[in-house]
């Protein structure tokens, strides 16, 4: 007797005073065993009954490589176990975060679901312990579906174990075979004592020793003890003619391999990779369980396509025959190649492991991966060459990041890989036109404080939000002086001398640099920023907000060659933010790559429009690159609720009426620049500096012979003749003097009179 419940295989209750049951180790051979891919496995819901709750699982903590924590975020634990969403009912749901609109899988009968006839390819047929090549024909004849492994003896059979009818545990009565995978066939069957539910069963081990049989299905019995809406639940364990199986739900729906399938299908037999937004959607809906089982020390393994199944508008992780506890050293490991990363051969399974797959998974499904199990095993084929990655940079920077040879590089656990594939989500659904603001939870908004400025500035970049863990982290709250010899002043009095506290003065040395530069040009007045920086470099070197300051003080100091390769590398850590791409393209746009920056602040200003430096900065771009019309639509996207909307509308205007080359496209330039004007709220000073210089420009296309329409002067129709012209730039000159003293007056009354007409006296 083991404390199981014979009917439902609920986990025996938990008494504080009796410890857990020991766990026996079996003697498993060093490494890893790769396993071949699976057949699409589809699994369909039990019926309607519940199955009783299991017991709680405790919380076992997780060791991981020392990366930087995300700043301004929960910690870890409240982070990596933040669900999307996962109610179900009769509307119809919407994936990653609500964004994505997926059609829901009507659940399909089980019983067509049973392989007929039962038998593996033998394209699919390989030795379990060598991986090699079994049961395969020659000469014409078949090969053997049972024998031994010509490369290193071991036996095979892949032959089902099962057959129609056999009941499993007094209990299981199987209704046939539904796939054969890496632990051998997986069955249909029926749970006779609980609403004769449909349920799966799974191989666990076959093995003639009853002794190691028995202990292994004791050490897989914590798999009964996770409970998550988005992980297919494990009912039981039992053992069947020395063999022992895992009982867990049937889910009806369709795996994402399966629909990768279907669309290949549906393309003549062309292999079509999902959208990118659809990839991302389904993947971040599954993310929440992965924080489960990470945060209870358990690490699945074996993601893949074929282990994530759509039914009805919920995603499913399901095969947990892979799982193991992350301190288990001995048990055997289960993996795909293509999917499984590096070192887990070396360093054994971790929850970084686990993000590589995930990262592997995303690759496969998003583009036609050729070669993903050979020779791009375990990297990402050029970004040139495949165009989704060339098409959308985000993305492939979150692949890369998740996929990187070093454990520690990659992303510090699900729950911040989460809140960066949202973010690429919602600039991959933006580049559609639609825009998909948010608030970043790592960084503040652009610190734009004169919305009439149209020049790129440094100082206006969004910072880094302060870890509101850090023990300083409510002393920085009450410095609220901008003065940066006042904040050095103040932060000389801080409690502790926390990484924030320097970080915060680094930032006050760099604009206190910035300022005793303009005094004092072409001295180093950056050096006690420079010291600060290279103080945090050796305590912190791979914590992404040194880098940004890094950038910062290369762009305060003009070292625009360091602030580039900075920011980029904020840009691969954290590829779902928008603030390391605005200041990428700052970078970019002051060393004079203007088209490079443009396509930076293209994606920040479509993405999140109250970014409106990105829409000033990607009109600037547009117009050093002679795109004229792109300029002025880069400044409509201006939100008109945005204090910067009116110098926006003001940047429109200039754009409009500076000097073409076209004279027809000039006059429909002027044309539209002076409708804009009569809608433009300003002040009457700002508006006649407008005016005039549109009827600068109107006179010298007048001048050059082409006509000017009586629209730029107010009128429905006719011709403006330059008479017209001239006694309008007169006025407009004058009602400029009117709002101004001094030599600036006296200068425009002198253009005033200049440009009246002559008259005859």
């Amino acid at each position: 007797m083991d404390g199981y419940c014979d009917t439902c295989g609920m986990a025996p209750a938990r008494v504080e005073a009796t410890p857990p049951p020991p766990v026996v180790a079996i003697p498993m051979p060093a490494g890893p065993t790769p396993r071949v891919e699976e057949p699409t496995l589809d699994l369909a819901a039990p019926a309607p009954q519940p199955a009783p709750a299991p017991a709680v699982a405790p919380t076992v903590a997780v060791a991981h490589a020392p990366t930087p924590a995300p700043v301004s975020t929960p910690t870890r634990s409240a982070r990596s176990t933040r669900a999307i969403s996962t109610r179900t009912g009769t509307r119809r749901r919407r994936f990653g975060g609500g964004l994505v609109d997926i059609a829901p899988i009507t659940q399909a009968d089980p019983s067509t679901a049973v392989m007929s006839p039962a038998e593996v390819p033998e394209n699919k047929r390989y030795c379990a312990k060598c991986n090699k090549e079994v049961g395969r024909g020659r000469n014409g004849r078949s090969g053997r579906t049972s024998g031994f492994c010509p490369n290193c003896g071991e036996a095979f059979d892949f032959n089902p174990k099962l057959v129609k009818g056999d009941l499993v545990g007094g209990q299981y009565e199987v209704v046939g075979p539904l796939a054969h995978g890496g632990l051998g066939w997986i069955y249909l069957a029926i749970d006779r004592n609980v609403s004769d539910r449909w349920v799966v069963l799974k191989g666990l081990l076959n093995a003639g020793d009853d002794d190691a049989l028995a202990a292994a299905v004791a050490e897989r019995r914590f798999l009964a003890e996770v409970e998550h809406p988005n992980i297919v639940k494990i009912y039981n364990f039992v053992e069947h003619d020395g063999a022992g199986y895992i009982v867990m739900e049937y889910v009806g729906g369709e795996s994402l391999k399966g629909i990768l399938k279907d669309r290949m299908a549906a393309n003549g037999g062309v292999h079509d990779p999902l959208p990118v937004e659809q990839a991302l959607a389904y993947l971040l809906e599954i993310m929440p369980a992965f924080g489960y089982l990470h945060d209870r020390g358990l690490i699945y393994c074996d993601f893949k396509p074929d282990n994530v199944i759509q039914t009805g508008d919920q995603v499913k992780l399901i095969d947990l025959g892979g799982v193991v506890q992350e301190d288990d050293l001995d048990s055997a490991l289960y993996g795909t190649v293509g999917y499984q990363a590096p070192e887990i051969a070396t360093q054994g399974p971790s929850p970084a492991s686990d993000i590589f797959t995930i990262g592997r998974t995303l690759a496969v499904l998003t583009t036609d991966f050729r070669g993903y199990q050979s020779t791009y095993a375990t990297s990402l084929p050029a970004p040139d060459s495949v165009d989704v990655y060339h098409r959308h940079e985000s993305f492939y920077r979150l692949l890369v990041r998740a996929t990187q040879g070093d454990p520690t590089a990659r992303f510090a656990d699900a729950g911040e890989m989460s809140e960066q594939m949202l973010g690429v989500l919602r600039e991959v659904l933006a580049a559609g036109g639609d825009p998909r603001p948010a608030t970043s939870r790592l960084f503040t908004g652009e610190l734009r404080t004169d919305p009439r400025s149209d020049a790129p500035e440094w100082r206006f970049l969004p910072s880094p939000l302060v870890d509101i863990t850090d023990p300083a982290a409510a002393f920085l709250a009450s410095v609220t002086v901008t003065d940066p010899q006042e904040v050095l002043t103040l932060l000389g009095r801080a409690p502790a001398h926390t990484i924030e506290v320097q970080l915060r003065a680094m930032r006050a040395m760099i604009d206190l640099g910035a300022s005793a530069q303009h005094d004092h040009p072409g001295l180093d007045t950056f050096s006690h920023a420079k010291r600060a920086r290279d103080a945090l470099g050796a305590a912190s070197p791979s914590d992404w907000r040194v880098a940004w300051y890094d950038g910062v003080l290369g762009l305060a100091s003009g070292d625009l060659g360091l602030a580039r390769r900075r920011f980029d590398e904020v840009f691969s850590a954290l590829p779902g933010e928008l603030a390391p791409k605005l200041a990428l393209a700052l970078a970019l746009e002051l060393a004079g790559d203007h088209q490079v920056a443009a396509g930076y602040y293209d994606v920040v200003s479509r993405t999140d429009p109250a970014y409106t430096t990105a829409s000033a900065g990607l009109a600037r771009c547009r117009m050093a690159t002679g795109d004229r019309n792109g300029a002025v639509e880069a400044y409509h996207r201006v939100p008109g609720t945005s204090a910067a909307y009116r110098s926006s509308q003001v940047g429109a205007v200039r754009a409009l009426v500076r000097p073409h080359t076209q004279a027809t496209a000039a006059v429909t330039a002027l044309a539209a620049a002076a409708e804009m004007i009569t809608k433009l709220e300003a002040e009457a000073a700002q508006v006649a500096e407008l005016r005039a210089e549109l009827l600068e420009q109107a006179l010298v296309v007048s001048g050059a012979g082409t006509p000017v329409p009586g629209t730029i002067l107010g009128r429905g129709d006719g011709i403006a003749g330059e008479r017209d012209l001239r006694f309008a730039l007169e006025s407009a000159y004058r009602e400029m003097a009117r709002a101004t003293h001094g030599p600036d007056r006296v200068r425009l009354v002198d253009l005033a009179n200049a440009s009246r007409p002559r008259t005859r006296t």
